[in-house]
């Protein structure tokens, strides 16, 4: 399994949520968890906003917890908008066109998922992108691709409907091609530059977790002597697969299901699947 981590508020290091908490990405991509086999070792990346609408990108094939390159960029860069990947892969190369985010625009794009039976898939999955956006598509990952079908069903018009669509889109190829085991697993990641939206949805019983943080000004009266909570001010958000701490009230878990906007306040919705009715 993958993690992921996005940040939206008053300008950071990257850093304060990449390596400093006590189990930073950084940290969970090096310590696996007891039901994972491998930790993520598979290539790391970053991207940010800062100077341009289309933002920044660093990705890199070395495991996070060993590139330099990666803790000089996070430490030195300060941003009010990133997205941070940890890669562990699930079949396809480690090679950089591979590793999160992915970047289209002003568009960033980051999984924690798979699409089951992908290698009797991609072909017909691959046929439905648009012809415009295919020459984007850089590597092999199921992820790139799904990111693609999004924005061929209209993420850039609305985010959470172009999901939904890449979603049911994913599922009905499935069913079509006669495969009972469940199509998709996915918590997704994606940023505009303006906000991130985050859904967490998979075609069965078993979903990988995604959390948000709660108001951090709340967080800072529950806990005034931490002192990297009370850095944060009250515009700040954070969207994890894995809480960063443990500390109680922090972390909210988003229900199987639910989509979320994050801006100057998150916004909650259900999140179900559309079959597209065209291309």
């Amino acid at each position: 399994m993958c993690r992921w981590v996005g940040y939206l508020g008053a300008p950071i290091a990257p850093k304060e949520l990449l390596h400093d908490p006590d189990r930073s990405l950084i940290e969970q991509s090096r310590r696996h968890a007891p039901n994972m086999a491998i930790p993520n070792g598979d290539g790391t990346g970053l991207a940010w906003y800062e100077h341009r609408s289309e933002p920044a990108l660093f990705r890199s094939i070395t495991p996070a917890w060993g590139d330099d390159n990666l803790l000089e960029l996070a430490t030195e860069i300060r941003t009010p908008l990133f997205v941070a990947h940890v890669r562990a892969g699930t079949g396809t190369p480690v090679q950089q066109t591979n590793c999160h985010p992915f970047r289209y625009r002003n568009w960033v794009f980051v999984h924690n998922g798979y699409v089951a039976n992908y290698e009797q898939l991609r072909r017909q999955l691959l046929l439905a992108v648009a012809p415009e956006l295919f020459t984007n598509i850089a590597g092999s990952t199921d992820s790139e691709l799904l990111f693609h079908l999004a924005l061929t069903f209209g993420l850039a018009d609305d985010p959470i409907t172009g999901l939904a669509r890449m979603a049911g889109f994913v599922e009905a190829t499935a069913a079509a091609a006669g495969l009972a085991e469940p199509a998709l697993q996915m918590t997704v990641g994606v940023s505009d530059g303006l906000r991130i939206y985050a859904a967490r949805y998979a075609s069965g019983a078993e979903v990988n977790t995604l959390f948000v943080s709660e108001d951090p000004g709340s967080v800072r009266m529950l806990y005034p002597e931490n002192e990297r909570v009370a850095h944060f001010r009250d515009d700040a958000r954070v969207v994890v697969s894995e809480p960063l701490t443990d500390l109680p009230g922090l972390w909210r878990e988003v229900t199987p299901g639910t989509a979320l906007v994050i801006g100057e306040d998150i916004q909650q919705q259900d999140f179900r699947p559309v079959v597209p009715t065209s291309g």
